[in-house]
């Protein structure tokens, strides 16, 4: 039997279903949604859970005109009486604010009218309307221009075009209007990243606050984004919102997969083998009392798994963003944060207040803001339920383990080994033979940094840390020749180097000592590693006659160092 094609960046409900994708049904959000609806209704969720196919999937379920046929076998089909009242009975506006941002607030502000105008351009049928008047078609004219590119008009025109479109299309159908407006906070967050954010709040409260709050044509709306914008930003006034976020367990399972959905997916496409895998990289959200997987993860490693059955895992999920929080994050983390973020990658819960409204001008405000935001936008997850306000905050899984681990990396190479100085220093100690001025140095180094070890990983993998921290650090001097892992003698040196003297060569093994007790006989082991093996041959058949060799061992936050000298061919050190 063919398989079903899987879905990768396919947001169109309609075109999903017409076209025979694969789909993991959520048609239950709809039922819930009629069964307990607000006037204005907020889900927030992090990036890629499916926001934009769910609203795609409300408009074509409610929208005048719409193809019952694509409903056929799902959740909904068996909702009769709802179906009945509510299925292609509405005129539905919809847009998406996703691609609202530039450089300047002038360039957003085009985007965002060109948005209104292209959904504007769906009801041309209103020019023919016996309903409206010639003074009301004259509006809708000027809506339509703004899809032309027609872009001279004043903000007043812009705020109140979603509201004017919302009437005329009531009148025309005799009908309320569904209003849904994806990604509603993107706009700010490009905003507040490029330095217009007081700008785009003001216009963006003008235009929900006459689609929401002042509109008598509105049946009712959804909304959805990343963030829990804070109501007296945008939303002033607004008493009839109903916000849905990811602590709350009403529709907990209708953004992103559950367990159960993942492995009948894998099952569909002969993979169960793969479901561990699956589970330990793109699983670990906490939506409610949902245990909830990403799903642009879960299509796009399936989808790579079919054309290579031996395909590794990768970060699909944090692949998409530039991933500036978690940047801003280590960057602003003092001591007692970087302890923190050591026990979130080892895998502790910590506990924190977590704040689930902000405005973007709050994000820098404090440390405890950011772990809000990161809280909120999938970077973190709870475990367990909040007691008082307070959440146990985790890594949800090994993908968003890898984007800390990968900004630690890059907050290491500009605050510490970018220190060219310093830097210059302690390289020119390990030519000098300065073992101790090496060991206080790193010492030091080892105590500013972030660990990202894996406490549960095996001493070797441990080793490879340290080796790859060193060699970050040594390469800082620009005109020595630094090889890792090249074969000299009877083996693969840890860390051979050739710096610009000539006569001059350097030697280094590396060791993970379990305990700081161990570190001593760690090191002599390193020497005696180096002897036997013969690592310095490289260097010598090289013509360096000047060998030092260091034996260097690490123990989580702190090292030895012990050097021995070979200065004749017999390699005595």
């Amino acid at each position: 039997m063919q398989k079903k094609k899987l879905p990768v960046g396919i947001d169109d409900f309609g075109k999903l279903r017409r076209e025979d994708f694969y789909y993991i049904d959520k048609t239950g959000l709809i039922r819930d949604l009629l069964n307990n609806w607000g006037e204005v209704n907020l889900f927030t969720r992090p990036r890629r859970f499916g926001k934009t196919l769910n609203m795609s999937m409300l408009k074509s379920f409610f929208e005048i005109g719409t193809d019952r046929t694509l409903f056929d076998g799902l959740a909904i089909s068996q909702e009769e009486k709802l179906c009945e009242a509510y299925m292609g009975q509405y005129p539905v506006v919809f847009v998406s604010l996703k691609d609202v941002e530039g450089l300047r607030f002038e360039e957003a502000k085009k985007r965002l009218i060109k948005i209104v105008g292209t959904e504007a351009e769906r009801f041309r049928f209103l020019l023919d309307s016996n309903c409206l008047s010639e003074n009301e078609k004259e509006k809708y004219r000027a809506l339509v221009a703004l899809e032309k590119g027609q872009y001279n008009m004043d903000d007043m025109i812009l705020t109140s075009s979603i509201a004017l479109l919302s009437s005329l299309l009531c009148q025309h159908y005799g009908q309320k209007v569904i209003l849904l407006i994806d990604e509603y906070d993107v706009p700010l967050d490009k905003a507040f990243q490029h330095g217009y954010y007081e700008e785009m709040v003001l216009l963006l409260r003008g235009l929900f606050g006459q689609a929401l709050k002042t509109n008598g044509f509105l049946q009712f709306a959804v909304l959805t984004g990343c963030l829990r914008v804070s109501k007296e930003s945008i939303f002033t006034g607004l008493n009839n919102f109903d916000i849905n976020s990811i602590v709350d367990v009403e529709h907990d399972e209708q953004f992103g997969f559950t367990d159960s959905e993942v492995q009948r997916l894998l099952e569909d496409y002969d993979l169960e083998e793969k479901y561990g895998i699956v589970k330990e990289w793109y699983d670990g959200y906490r939506f409610g009392n949902a245990d909830i997987y990403c799903p642009w993860d879960v299509v796009k490693y399936t989808k790579k798994l079919l054309a290579d059955p031996c395909a590794e895992p990768e970060a699909f999920w944090i692949n998409t963003s530039g991933n500036d929080l978690v940047k801003r994050f280590i960057d602003k983390a003092d001591k007692t944060t970087q302890n923190e973020i050591e026990r979130l990658i080892a895998g502790e819960a910590i506990e924190k207040a977590v704040r689930l409204d902000l405005t973007y001008n709050e994000i820098d405000a404090s440390i405890d803001n950011l772990w809000s935001v990161l809280f909120t936008t999938g970077y973190l997850t709870q475990k367990g339920r909040a007691v008082n306000g307070v959440y146990r905050l985790v890594i949800p899984n090994r993908e968003v383990r890898e984007v800390f681990i990968l900004q630690i990396q890059e907050w290491f190479k500009v605050c510490v080994a970018g220190d060219k100085k310093p830097m210059h220093a302690f390289c020119q100690a390990f030519l000098n033979g300065e073992a101790e001025n090496i060991e206080k140095r790193l010492n030091i180094i080892l105590n500013r940094m972030i660990s990202v070890l894996d406490t549960k990983a095996p001493d070797d993998k441990k080793e490879n840390f340290y080796h790859g921290l060193l060699l970050g650090l040594l390469r800082s001097e620009a005109e020595w020749l630094i090889l890792s892992n090249a074969e000299s003698g009877d083996g693969f040196s840890d860390i051979i180097i050739e710096p610009e003297d000539p006569d001059a060569g350097i030697v280094i093994e590396v060791k993970y000592a379990p305990d700081i007790a161990g570190l001593d006989k760690a090191c002599r082991e390193a020497l005696a590693q180096i002897k036997d093996k013969r690592y310095d041959e490289k260097l010598r058949n090289d013509g360096r006659t000047k060998v030092l060799a260091y034996g260097i061992a690490f123990c989580r936050k702190r090292c030895k160092v012990v050097c021995g000298r070979s200065a004749a061919r017999e390699n005595k050190i």
